[in-house]
């Protein structure tokens, strides 16, 4: 028996790591001999630094750098088991999380410490950087992250603009002389989840705008601004970010490491099995189990367990899906590659409870799931057993 387990993080319970080895105690309750393979997974989004870590047996590096506000945080990136990739959640030096509700305004707050954590890693010698664009507090089209890298933008007066996204209609020259040089040599992916442009009724200011603090008054302004840094980033730097899907990630994040980075924007679950190298477990595999905190309707759309699920079905493996809580729309999981669902949550109980009893209750239903699978392989082998006597029968009347 070989089982591939590639779950992402049950969120506020456990990390995607946790939930395999909490999944590997149950199946071997049955299947102590058996080879089982964990491969912590995510989306793109929180948790991914530590599941792609985790996978590849790396470390995480914390680094003090500028908050969204300006002011000191604590941040971290990852550094993978190959020592030349780093992995960078935007949310960790930028996210909204780190700013108070009543802090919240997008005309302020900054990317800058997004782009210290890139500096940070080209330091530690990497060529590839995997940046996660989910969860920001900002709506400054990256500015402040390529700032950090060196570029400047430039007032009519020849000053530097200030930070946030207030002061993007203020700029009149993007000189890019003094970009950190390393740049040009790394490779640069960006896990974007979002087709939303840079600009307009479907751009980072309209649909994101609003829970990052922005007033109707101010979207207008963000929108007028990022309108007038894609015309500057089109005069100076020759590149058309403002109609690019996924441009409006992370408050124009999408557009900036597009224009700055020279950056692909990839599905986070896609970028995540690559650098798990996902495909070449399931080449031996006999059975996927994946899952996360809520399977719903809306998984279909990039998250985890579906990703995993068209993977293990590009070899024909049965995937079975566990989840903290499955919704009455979950059923349309089945047509995308998960042949079984499985929640964890034993009965009634509060949130606080089913979080607590996460890890227990996973390795429970992990063990629920290998005594099915283990009735089946019996049930499969009286089949063939029954087979066997009526063939032989067969052949005693014959003869």
């Amino acid at each position: 028996m070989n089982i591939v387990v590639a779950p992402d993080s049950f969120k506020e319970s456990l990390s995607a790591l946790e939930a395999c080895e909490a999944i590997e105690r149950g199946l071997r309750t049955v299947f102590p001999n058996a080879a089982i393979t964990k491969v912590p997974m995510a989306d793109g989004g929180e948790g991914t630094v530590q599941s792609l870590v985790d996978a590849t047996g790396g470390h995480i590096v914390t680094c003090e750098v500028t908050g969204p506000l300006g002011t000191p945080v604590q941040a971290f990136y990852g550094l993978l088991g190959d020592g030349q990739t780093a992995v960078i959640e935007m949310a960790a030096a930028s996210g909204l999380a780190l700013v108070p509700p009543e802090e919240r305004n997008p005309l302020l707050t900054t990317t800058r410490g997004t782009g210290q954590l890139i500096k940070a890693a080209l330091d530690a010698g990497v060529r590839k950087i995997i940046l996660g664009l989910g969860g920001s507090a900002t709506n400054d089209g990256g500015v402040g992250m390529a700032q950090a890298l060196g570029f400047r933008f430039l007032r009519a007066d020849g000053s530097e603009i200030s930070a946030g996204g207030a002061a993007l209609g203020s700029i009149e020259r993007i000189v890019s002389d003094d970009a950190d040089s390393r740049l040009a040599d790394t490779v640069f992916v960006a896990a974007c989840d979002v087709d939303n442009p840079l600009t307009g009724e479907r751009g980072a200011s309209a649909v994101f705008g609003p829970q990052k603090g922005a007033t109707p008054e101010m979207v207008r302004q963000l929108d007028f601004n990022l309108v007038h840094l894609a015309l500057k980033i089109m005069e100076c730097i020759g590149k058309e970010v403002a109609h690019l899907p996924g441009a409006g990630a992370a408050g124009g994040l999408g557009a900036g490491v597009m224009a700055f980075l020279n950056a692909e924007l990839k599905r986070g679950v896609g970028i995540v099995i690559e650098a798990t190298q996902l495909q070449g477990y399931m080449q031996t595999a006999d059975i996927v189990i994946t899952g996360e905190g809520r399977i719903d309707g809306q998984t279909i759309y990039g998250k985890t367990p579906i990703g995993v699920a068209k993977t293990a079905k590009m070899y024909g493996l049965p995937v079975i899906g566990i989840a903290g809580s499955i919704s009455s729309d979950s059923a349309v999981v089945h047509e995308h590659g998960i042949d079984m669902l499985f929640t964890i949550v034993p009965g009634v109980c509060t949130l606080n409870d089913a979080l607590a009893a996460a890890a227990d209750n996973m390795e429970r239903t992990a063990r629920n799931i290998a005594q099915v699978i283990a009735c089946g392989m019996k049930l499969n082998n009286a089949k063939k057993a029954q087979a066997q006597w009526t063939h032989n029968e067969s052949s005693l009347k014959i003869h």
